[in-house]
């Protein structure tokens, strides 16, 4: 009975010394290990390691590591129970900045994280959520930046703040119609917008303008020998005529750019002028010679002609009118031609005959005689038998 209680307490004995090992083996187990906080990309995990660096509860949590993924703290950094490790994957994200395409890396979670690490402007056109996570991404992400543009529309300036992409883009944000005929510069509407850009649309308008001017008559002079020499009458009085001409206008921010006649028409015909001149001679009465002047050689013609005789030819040529200038290339009393009164010196009185005296016109007439005689007026001397 004895060894019986004995063997018992023997077997208890043991019993407590591997209980109290098992005790002591889970508490140094429990002293070991630390439980800590691992977040990869946004997920968060608890992972339980013996190991004192971040390395070691990243290996014991088997993650794997790429040589550009960001991790904090640090790999070698001490852990405790309760630290919390983030490793951001690293990644590269297709971003189209202003119809640009870039292939950009980055360790960032969302397109707004991106858009920091690229500096684009707050004011800037996303295609996608600012909190949409990279790693779903299954298109591109495109970027329009804002643009200050000046826009230069019919002559007026205006600025503007577009995030559009091209010269249309910027003129449909400002909601600006433009014609068929107008001008754009720059002239390819497809062109890619830049800051500080600017933009010129002409407006471009025809018109259809009428306008009349006159037709100048015509002079027509009639020679009426039932009129004495050098009288006039206007038969006909001249009207001008009207002409209408219609032209085509091109306007350029309404000022006449250009003009295109495209045609014209007589409205009113002109009516010439038709004047009568007169050409009727009268026929003088000779003068009687004196007897001194009869028996003497050449009559008149050896002391010259008298006054009177020069009166009487003045009657002739010009109906005894000194100042008489008909516009038919003959001038004064006597007729004289404007060649003829140089020739003879008479432009030392006048530049031209009917501008001069009677008297000298007659002192003229005696030199051009007395260089050819009568014969410089051969009719009316002839018929006042002067010849």
């Amino acid at each position: 009975m004895k060894n019986m209680f004995r063997n018992r307490w023997a077997k208890v004995a043991a019993q407590a010394v591997v209980l109290t090992a098992l005790i002591l083996g889970v508490v140094a187990y429990v002293g070991a290990s630390k439980t800590i906080d691992v977040t990869v990309d946004g997920e968060t995990q608890s992972v339980t390691t013996f190991g004192g660096t971040v390395a070691d509860a990243l290996q014991a949590s088997e993650i794997e590591l790429a040589a550009k993924d960001e991790v904090a703290p640090a790999l070698d950094a001490a852990i405790d129970d309760g630290s919390t490790v983030t490793v951001n994957r690293h990644k590269t994200v297709e971003v189209v900045i202003d119809g640009e395409t870039r292939t950009v890396g980055t360790t960032g979670l969302t397109v707004a994280d991106i858009m920091k690490q690229l500096g684009v402007n707050g004011e800037a056109e996303i295609s996608l959520g600012a909190g949409m996570e990279l790693a779903a991404l299954s298109t591109p992400i495109e970027v329009q930046t804002p643009k200050s543009v000046t826009l230069n529309v019919g002559g007026e300036e205006q600025e503007l703040q577009t995030t559009g992409l091209t010269v249309a883009d910027a003129l449909a944000d400002a909601e600006i119609e433009v014609g068929e005929a107008d001008i754009v510069e720059p002239a390819d509407t497809a062109t890619a917008l830049e800051d500080g850009m600017g933009i010129t649309v002409v407006r471009v308008t025809t018109e259809t303008r009428t306008a009349t001017e006159a037709i100048p008559h015509e002079t027509e002079k009639v020679e009426d020998d039932s009129m004495d020499r050098g009288d006039t009458d206007v038969e006909t009085k001249g009207v001008d005529g009207v002409r209408e001409i219609t032209s085509q206008v091109t306007l350029h921010n309404g000022e006449v750019e250009s003009t295109e006649v495209v045609g014209t028409e007589i409205t009113e015909e002109p009516v010439t002028e038709v004047i009568k001149v007169g050409t009727k001679r009268e026929e003088p009465k000779p003068e009687p010679k004196s007897s001194s002047s009869s028996s003497s050689s050449g009559g008149t013609t050896a002391s010259g002609p008298s006054s009177g005789a020069w009166a009487a030819l003045a009657q002739c040529e010009s109906g005894g009118n000194w100042s008489i200038n008909t516009g038919n290339g003959y001038y004064g009393g006597l007729q004289f031609s404007a060649s003829s009164w140089a020739a003879a010196g008479g432009t030392q009185y006048a530049p031209l005959p009917h501008q001069a005296s009677p008297s000298e016109q007659i002192a003229t007439a005696e030199r051009l005689r007395a260089n050819g005689g009568w014969g410089h007026w051969p009719h009316c001397s002839a018929q006042l038998g002067l010849r």
